[in-house]
């Protein structure tokens, strides 16, 4: 211990030679320093190291990135967090530290399709790779048939290291695509080979109690659950509105009610005459109502038009019918009796 570091650079030094595989070196270099007089050469040795080991962190992440198979775009940080309940969101957080991974925990997210599963999913594993931890994403059915295609070559140990390479694994729409028993098979071998030793994220829109029609049998389909369960963050995505539906169209400053939102402006609004043939009358509803017709027995009762009800004029109407649907040319039938159309009695 010398006076020109800290005992929190001391330790930060010796951490980093002990990471770069310099046990000696962290043994030795300090002492030796100090007994030749130039404790002063400590700080310079520290800066030099701690430049090395950004640029090493730089690189393993851009490797990790690579290897990992994450969708690009899909971050915590272009989440939509106003979209998702706060409670959801800090597990999303704690998560996104990788403890998890020092005790070989998994994370489960169910919900409806289109309400960010994936998203969440991939977020934590880009954040996961940027604190140096080996992240692979995959949808599960692309994991099962590599599995299924290895055990067919008498190769199914030599893919499980592969995939025992990465502390997580993100096995992405688990239960969308029906499965035979030997994928099942597969599947719960990962699983099992994975338990409390290496980390799983799982997404999925079936609860567990549906999980039958994965792995095809009671026993198989118990254990794996419980394998998963066991040390695991469950992510209900539940009362979420789906991100692939249309935005909700906001009512104007004013409104009281989605009625009085979708209420149509009436001419006097626009600041035409009432009696201007273009203007428009309302009930007592303040419904907009159609301009009297008139007729030979005399004017036609207007008739309320209520919300949500699209008013386009005759002419429009046929002018986009005809551009919609092309002519067709009379067809000929037979003069033969016996294959003639007959209209029903």
């Amino acid at each position: 211990m010398t006076a020109v570091l800290s005992e929190a650079q001391h330790e930060r030094l010796a951490d980093m030679l002990v990471s770069f595989k310099l046990p000696t070196v962290g043994r030795e270099l300090v002492q030796r320093l100090v007994a030749a007089g130039h404790e002063e050469a400590l700080t310079v040795v520290l800066g030099v190291l701690e430049l090395e080991a950004g640029d090493r962190h730089e690189r393993r992440v851009d490797r990790l990135q690579r290897a990992s198979n994450l969708p690009t775009g899909k971050t915590l940080e272009t989440l939509r967090e106003d979209r998702f309940p706060k409670p959801l969101l800090a597990k999303v957080r704690e998560l996104a530290t990788g403890e998890f991974l020092d005790r070989g925990g998994n994370a489960l997210c169910f919900g409806l399709p289109g309400v960010g599963k994936s998203h969440v999913a991939a977020g934590l594993g880009h954040a996961l790779v940027r604190r140096g931890r080996s992240v692979y994403y995959a949808p599960t059915y692309q994991v099962v048939q590599d599995l299924l295609a290895a055990k067919r070559d008498l190769a199914l140990p030599r893919a499980l290291r592969r995939f025992d390479a990465f502390e997580l694994v993100i096995l992405d729409d688990l239960g969308y695509v029906q499965q035979s028993v030997d994928e099942a098979e597969v599947l719960f071998t990962l699983l099992a080979e994975r338990y409390e030793r290496r980390s799983v994220i799982v997404t999925s829109n079936l609860v567990f109690s549906e999980w039958g029609r994965i792995f095809k049998n009671p026993m198989t389909t118990a254990a794996a659950v419980d394998r998963l369960v066991h040390h695991a963050t469950i992510l209900e995505f539940a009362g979420m509105r789906t991100f692939r539906g249309p935005e909700p169209v906001p009512a104007p400053p004013g409104a009281s009610s989605a009625t009085d939102a979708a209420t149509v402006p009436t001419s006097e609004d626009q600041g035409i005459p009432a009696d201007h043939p273009s203007a428009t009358t309302t009930d007592d509803n303040n419904y907009p109502a159609e301009a009297p017709a008139k007729s030979r027995r005399g004017t036609k009762p207007a008739t309320a038009i209520r919300p949500g009800t699209a008013v386009v004029s005759d002419q429009k109407l046929a002018g986009a019918a005809a551009r919609l649907v092309p002519p067709t040319k009379p067809i000929a039938l037979p003069l033969d009796r016996r294959n003639s159309i007959r209209p029903n009695r």
